[in-house]
């Protein structure tokens, strides 16, 4: 199988994590989005929103998105288990992965999107505006993580899930490159970020292009 790609970028990043903890081995095809790789006709073949990532099957068939992906690639290799193993472990997880995307993901694209890089590419008019209400809510989230992490030792309970993946390459994106880092003396958030960044699929597939995260 293939995955449609780029280093350092977050979404792919995620589906590369969790093949390493599924022990599957793709072949990483670089889509380089600075030169609108992911725009070209033959590429748009593969997925119509012009996005990475994309999983392409040996017989041709491709997957878009992330979670997608993640899930086709649990239904064939079900172990270790990272979406759910009983019917409330399936909607928590779910839950708890949609409310990391909606309500961090969410705000740290805002600020990527009206930030500094992104404005230096021409493509959109920036909102300082936007930025700050982003960057404020993210801090929120932030400080409603290191309460959450006082009580549990991963995202979605007591053992390492998609979720967490979900947060790891969110937290370590917005560090990175949105100039996001998390607060100092968030304690629980760090000791989290620090066991999960540990893991072997973690440290194999850093946040930035040179590995490290």
């Amino acid at each position: 199988m293939k995955l449609y790609h780029q280093d350092g970028a977050p979404n792919p990043r995620r589906v590369k994590i969790f093949a390493a903890e599924k022990g599957i081995d793709l072949e990483l095809v670089q889509v380089t989005m600075l030169k609108r790789e992911h725009k070209t006709p033959e590429f748009l073949k593969k997925n119509p929103s012009g996005k990475i990532p994309v999983l392409e099957l040996d017989d041709g068939r491709c997957i878009p998105e992330s979670v997608a992906i993640c899930r086709y690639l649990e239904a064939v290799e079900p172990e270790p288990n990272l979406f759910g193993r009983d019917a409330y472990e399936l909607a928590y997880i779910e839950a708890r992965n949609r409310q990391i995307e909606f309500e961090y993901w969410r705000e740290i694209g805002i600020s990527w999107v009206h930030g500094p890089i992104v404005a230096q590419l021409g493509i959109i008019k920036s909102i300082p505006e936007a930025k700050e209400a982003s960057d404020k809510n993210t801090h929120h989230y932030y400080k409603r993580l290191d309460q959450e992490f006082a009580s549990t030792a991963y995202v979605a309970g007591d053992r390492f899930t998609v979720a967490d993946i979900t947060l790891l390459t969110g937290v370590d994106f917005a560090t990175a490159l949105v100039g996001l880092k998390p607060d100092e003396g968030l304690k629980n958030l760090d000791r989290w970020h620090k066991e999960v960044s540990s893991r072997a699929s973690c440290q194999a597939f850093g946040a930035m292009p040179d590995g490290s995260s």
